[in-house]
């Protein structure tokens, strides 16, 4: 299999990593990319032969000529899908991208399958991550199918459905006092001792790399435009920085000539550091203090690549939008009342996110808008049912 790979890079000083050394952070502890010779594959091959040419194999994975995987038998196959654009019937340009119907129910199956496939590549054998819940139940199952063992680490209100699905796909789970960002500190503290690689969102170079399939996806489904807007609900922000990563290798290529969409990141407003940072004009995110959302995935308080999502933001002409709670139970349940579509909170929250940019004007409800659902709404809580049928 053709590996058009060349080296690692930091993504804010631009020097360079070996690509066939295990890597997490840079020098400057700043997230790496993987770099591609795209003028050689330009001259190997079409574009036609990009999705064509690995098309037996399952989803995402037939991307192989842009992600960074060494033998086609790397891959681990869990049944991965082309996740399907529903268009929402209420707008006629709206479109909900479904990533519940990945394996394990959730998008983290994108960076963590290729993550935990490329650190097979380079003998990892033991994996920790700190999760919300998705990407631990994602990491537990790939992990598992690889041979690798897991090390999951929750805050202690995660779903209960996230932390039970990682234990019983093989992780050791462990649910702590605290949030997201301090799971990561008890890995960093004890990875050296333990053995664990740190597979954390942004701390290594190849989840990105899952994650940017989504964009992919985008430029196939739509015939090789692209959509006019893009609402993606940020903690980490790996998708958003991932999809404009790929966006911008298909332009280089040539594959596209398109204008690239707006990225909006939508945040919930009791965890919005990137909102913030985005209003104050900042290049990094400050710490969001007593961060707390219904929407648990996207409640990071801190996040490593900050720099990149408002990077991306602002390169996109984009914008960083908050939600209150109440609206993402709204558009939740509305969602589902109303077009029979059962997203998560976090699915919810670019809905509301994509109103709000509607009454500031920001979109125009003609344009193109594709909307993220990141996981299944069928893993977080929903209302009780107590209606009684009185058969008299």
């Amino acid at each position: 299999m053709s590996n058009f790979v060349t080296h690692l890079e930091c993504s804010k000083a631009g020097d360079c990593y070996d690509h066939e050394e295990i890597n997490n952070l840079s020098k400057i502890n700043k997230p790496l990319f993987v770099k591609y010779d795209l003028e050689r594959l330009k001259n190997s091959y079409t574009r036609e032969d990009f999705v064509n040419d690995f098309s037996s194999l399952p989803g995402f994975w037939k991307y192989q000529y842009l992600l960074p995987l060494k033998n086609k038998s790397s891959v681990i196959d869990l049944g991965e899908v082309i996740t399907p654009l529903v268009r929402i019937s209420k707008y006629e340009n709206l479109f909900m991208k479904d990533e519940g119907r990945l394996p394990t129910g959730s998008f983290k199956a994108r960076g963590l399958a290729l993550g935990v496939a490329r650190a097979k590549e380079l003998g990892i054998k033991k994996i920790a991550i700190p999760t919300n819940g998705n990407a631990g139940a994602a990491l537990a199952a790939y992990a598992t199918a690889s041979g690798i063992e897991s090390f999951v680490f929750c805050p202690k209100d995660t779903p209960s459905i996230n932390i039970k699905e990682a234990e019983i796909q093989g992780a050791k789970t462990f649910t702590i006092d605290g949030l997201i960002n301090d799971c990561g500190l008890i890995i960093a503290k004890h990875k050296e001792k333990e053995g664990w690689f740190d597979i954390s969102t942004m701390k290594e170079p190849y989840r990105l790399e899952g994650k940017k399939t989504m964009g992919f996806e985008l430029a196939e489904q739509f015939n090789w435009q692209l959509p006019k807007n893009i609402f993606y609900p940020t903690g980490g922000g790996t998708g958003l920085i991932g999809m404009w990563k790929a966006f911008n290798e298909l332009k280089k290529l040539h594959w596209i000539d398109c204008d690239l969409p707006k990225m909006f990141a939508v945040q919930s407003s009791s965890c919005a550091p990137i909102v913030k940072a985005f209003d104050q004009e900042l290049d990094y995110a400050n710490p969001w203090p007593n961060a707390k959302t219904l929407a648990s995935g996207i409640r990071v308080p801190e996040a490593v690549g900050d720099f990149l999502i408002l990077k991306t933001i602002r390169e996109s002409n984009g914008h960083a939008l908050a939600v209150d709670d109440q609206e993402i139970i709204e558009e939740r349940d509305n969602l589902a009342n109303k077009y029979g579509f059962l997203s998560c909170p976090e699915g919810a929250a670019t809905l509301a996110g994509y109103n709000k940019a509607l009454q500031l004007g920001l979109i125009d409800s003609n344009e193109t808008t594709v909307l993220f659902n990141c996981a299944t709404g069928l893993k977080y809580p929903m209302p009780e049912v107590n209606n009684k049928f009185n058969d008299q």
